[in-house]
């Protein structure tokens, strides 16, 4: 039986209706006692330039 879809037609079917890119932000915040504390997320924006806006709103 032969193969009736490859791993590149795949790739392109799941990432074909987006047009977001992932970009993963982390954040520090100083806790009470003096540490930091790093929390980090991903998020999908269109365009990098939107990072901070989307940071800063948060």
């Amino acid at each position: 039986m032969a193969k009736q879809q490859s791993f590149v037609d795949k790739v392109n079917k799941r990432g074909a209706g987006s047009d977001l890119i992932p970009v993963k932000v982390i954040v520090a915040s100083k806790t009470d006692k003096g540490s930091y504390r790093f929390n980090e997320k991903f998020i999908k924006v269109k365009d990098l330039s939107e990072v901070e806006k989307v940071v800063k709103g948060e």
